[in-house]
């Protein structure tokens, strides 16, 4: 992508929840992390002021620790599980706010916006989210804000839409160049714990024996889920390239928003 293109074009970026809490222990961010993340952020904004991103971040040891007694995931029927949904919706609430506000401190223009308010399923399957609010916030020059939240499901009652969940659909709306997930891991890891440095939904049945869940608390699957959804989005979106990436080594998502450290990670493209 040549600095005309890059600047024309959408970037999501999503913070795991591994990165910005410890999901071994429940709710507890890292401050020091989220501030970190915000400052690369505009950086990035300051050194390229064409650019448009939406940002996106797990929940981590705050909406998967509140939903894992009510098993929200797989649906929600019973009046102790609507009280449940209702007590995840708050949690993932509550570190949204942590994350809001630290990215506004940093000068980053941050507008949150809640997926429960507007998210329907169909199957743990994101059918409709409203974006017309992150259409307006990104014409106004602001950076949308999407955090994995409950939703109504017509099939479940209701459910959990995680990030990637988010990003699959919106992509579908707002048709970004790049997605980029960032955890605590330098990319998706091989047998031997080594970067595998692209992924393709050809070679992904050579991989996927290689591919696990969350060693912590993680409704929503772990590396396998995430990696087989993003096989899927780029699959059926050829033009999207998706890049899986450590948010731990400082000063690597300025470079990469600014079209730098390009090897770094796991692309993932059609």
């Amino acid at each position: 992508m040549n600095e005309e293109e890059r600047a024309a074009a959408l970037t999501f970026v999503k913070l795991g929840g591994s990165l910005i809490t410890d999901k071994a222990a429940a709710y507890t961010a890292r401050p020091e992390v989220i501030a970190r993340l915000a400052e690369e952020v505009r950086k990035a904004l300051d050194a390229d002021a064409s650019m448009r991103l939406m940002l996106g971040h797990g929940s981590g040891s705050y909406g998967h620790w509140a939903a894992e007694p009510y098993g929200t995931v797989v649906g929600v029927e019973t009046r102790a599980q609507w009280r449940g949904y209702a007590e995840v919706a708050a949690a993932a609430a509550r570190l949204n706010r942590l994350v809001t506000d630290g990215f506004l401190e940093a000068g980053v223009p941050t507008l949150s916006l809640q997926p429960s308010a507007s998210a329907v399923c169909r199957d743990g399957v994101v059918r409709h989210l409203d974006v017309r609010p992150i259409r307006a916030a990104l014409g106004h020059g602001l950076v949308p804000l999407v955090y994995g939240d409950v939703a109504l499901d017509e099939v479940r009652g209701g459910t959990i839409a995680s990030t990637e969940d988010l990003f699959a659909y919106l992509a579908g709306e707002l048709r970004p160049a790049r997605i980029l997930l960032l955890g605590r891991v330098a990319g998706v890891l091989n047998n031997d714990d080594e970067v595998i440095p692209s992924i393709t939904p050809d070679s992904y049945a050579r991989w996927r024996h290689a591919l696990t869940g969350s060693d912590a608390v993680d409704v929503t699957g772990g590396m396998r889920d995430k990696v087989t959804q993003m096989v899927d989005l780029v699959s059926d979106q050829p033009s999207v390239q998706v890049r899986i990436m450590s948010g731990q080594e400082p000063g690597l998502l300025t470079r990469v928003l600014l079209g730098e450290d390009g090897d770094t990670g796991t692309l993932i493209t059609a």
